[in-house]
């Protein structure tokens, strides 16, 4: 059956696709043929099979069921099977990461179950205040809570092969005290029921070795990040059901807020550094991909389950914080053109890292698309309407309707999905969630207007990003600026004013050389114009606290927060106090055996 829907799943985005294709083809040539058009036709049908991928996702999601499937609780058959909790960080800021460390221990120990977990702060922080910082903080928790044998914290002298290397380096090394390695980012938090429950499944499944949560998005204040956060919260669940849906054994992997069986990953998961120089060489960046196809190809089931919840994470609260993420994201998922043909690798897995590349392949071919349809006109000769060879005048015919249809069509593989979760939502209990029924369709629309003016601006940064890698340029590993500071107009022009220009040439060519597409560009092209501003406003926290308070953009996790969200606020601040740890030594490195552990370092 998973086969049968896979296959129908393809065929039916690929139809769309064509018949896009098709009506556009009918539309452009009317009047004659051109290779511009047969360009113009082939960018097209490529960019709408990614956007009805898409679309079909949502839809699948949408009519699948919902059903719980919940195997443990907190009272219980305990689990004997050890876990290690891993918190990767890099220059980050050691309260905010050692708050929500706290608050998942405690809570652990709040249900009597910490004895089986233990936690690892990996730092491969290279900045000496950062690690001090850190070292600092881990000491705080450790004496506050007395889980000095159930905390661990290790500083990498080099950081050889970035976060994939840090997860290799403590598999190698401590890996064999652990059934399970529940992977966390640094922004990472997690409900504690949710991690016994994510035990309890591997401890039934044996063929298990990777379940993945989907993670939602909280603790956002500008309006960028509240707009992230809220969509997350709304549409996430629902995308992840669809993935779900096709799965079969060879599900997803995001990096984080998931459970592996460590035996598995040891034996399977080493990665190779890929011959050459960076981007496309060295080691490989987008590793999750790459982990969970290796996984099952070795014959390991690798699946994403929709219904864990209490799993969260935080994201950038700008714009130009998240092009700077998405730059390395990027460049990670087009190293996979390289794996794609690897032997023995499933079909699926093969799938999915192929539309990680599409994840950002799509922006420059929808650029290109718009560069071409803009020559067109311009290249093409004046008509006339008086040929030789007839008697009498010929005028164009126009397309309207066709085009009309294909505009439709383009525009509801867009905003349908959204648009359908959306007032589903609202009309149902779950609107309490996000405030109720008139809260949520207010959010959902002003999420949808929102997400269309930046859309022109994202295209932008990933067409940037996509050309710098194929230029050959590195990423580098920059660290990522949580925090909720603002976003000066300077640093927005400073990252943007290439919009502006490249804003002002469209306008000017429509205008005066294919004025019939002037005002089909003003949307593309105003987003480009005001970019600086317009990222400057987004990213402004007190414009975002102004939203929270007319209730846009509310999600179930600010109206209640969850007793581990309202814990980690607790530490955050109890962490800040300059009261807290601030003469306290920091302790030295030790790493981990099987045995107890007898302090806070590891």
């Amino acid at each position: 059956m998973i086969v049968l829907g896979r296959l129908f799943f393809a065929l039916f985005a690929l139809l769309l696709a064509v018949v896009a294709g098709v009506l556009f083809a009918v539309v452009i040539t009317a009047n004659g043929t051109t290779w511009l058009h047969v360009v113009q036709v082939l960018l097209l049908i490529v960019c709408c099979l990614w956007l009805a991928w898409g679309f079909n996702t949502a839809v699948v999601g949408i009519f699948s069921r919902r059903g719980r499937r919940w195997t443990a609780a907190p009272d219980g058959r305990r689990s004997q099977s050890r876990t290690a909790i891993l918190m990767p960080v890099y220059n980050e800021d050691a309260d905010a990461v050692l708050a929500r460390v706290a608050a998942m221990i405690e809570g652990l120990q709040a249900i009597r179950r910490l004895d089986h977990f233990d936690v690892h702060i990996l730092s491969d922080s290279t900045k000496a205040e950062a690690v001090a910082a850190e070292r600092r903080a881990t000491f705080s928790v450790a004496a506050a809570l007395e889980a000095g044998g159930h905390l661990y914290y290790r500083n990498r002298k080099k950081n050889v092969g970035r976060k994939a290397g840090n997860i290799a380096d403590f598999v190698t090394n401590c890996g064999g005290a652990y059934d399970y390695m529940l992977i966390l980012d640094a922004d990472s938090l997690m409900r504690p029921e949710t991690m016994l429950e994510m035990v309890a499944r591997m401890d039934a499944d044996p063929e298990l070795a990777l379940l993945q949560t989907q993670p939602l998005i909280i603790g956002r204040r500008t309006i960028f990040g509240r707009a992230l956060q809220f969509s997350a919260g709304l549409y996430s669940p629902v995308f992840s059901r669809g993935i779900a849906s096709l799965q079969g054994r060879e599900g997803p992997f995001w990096g984080h807020n998931a459970i592996i069986r460590t035996r598995a990953f040891a034996d399977h998961c080493g990665l190779p550094n890929l011959s050459g120089k960076p981007p496309f060489g060295g080691h490989i960046l987008s590793h999750d991909f790459v982990e969970a196809a290796l996984l099952a190809r070795s014959g390991f089931k690798v699946r994403v389950d929709p219904d864990l919840q209490g799993s969260f994470e935080e994201a950038p609260t700008n714009l130009i914080e998240y092009a700077k993420r998405d730059r390395r994201w990027c460049q990670g998922n087009l190293q996979h053109g390289r794996l794609v043909p690897a032997p023995n690798v499933r079909l699926w897995s093969r799938v999915s890292m192929i539309s990680g590349i599409m994840a950002y392949a799509a922006s420059p071919i929808w650029l290109l698309f718009l560069v071409v349809s803009l020559l067109d006109p311009i290249l093409s000769p004046a008509p006339n309407y008086f040929p030789a060879d007839s008697l009498f005048p010929v005028f164009p015919q126009p397309e309207t309707g066709k085009a009309l249809l294909l505009l439709l069509g383009i525009v509801l593989l867009l905003l349908l999905p959204k648009t359908l979760i959306a007032c589903y939502t609202a009309f149902t209990r779950r609107s309490t969630a996000f405030g109720g029924t008139l809260t949520t369709l207010i959010g959902g629309g002003v999420e949808l207007v929102l997400t269309s003016a930046l859309a022109p601006i994202m295209m932008m940064f990933q067409s940037k990003a996509v050309t710098e890698i194929l230029l050959g340029l590195d990423s580098g590993w920059p660290s990522t600026d949580r925090d909720d500071e603002g976003l000066p107009l300077k640093t927005a022009f400073q990252a943007s004013w290439w919009m502006v220009i490249a804003g002002a040439i469209l306008l000017f060519l429509t205008f005066f050389y294919a004025f019939e597409l002037f005002f089909w560009v003003c949307p593309i092209a105003i987003p480009l114009l005001i970019a600086p501003v317009f990222i400057s406003l987004t990213g402004n926290p007190a414009l975002g606290d102004a939203v929270r308070r007319s209730g846009v953009f509310a999600t179930p996790f600010e109206l209640d927060p969850e007793p581990v969200i309202r814990a980690s606020e607790k530490w955050r601040r109890r962490l800040t106090d300059e009261s807290i740890g601030r003469d306290l030594p920091a302790p030295k490195d030790a790493a981990p055996s099987q045995g107890p552990a007898t302090l806070v370092s590891a």
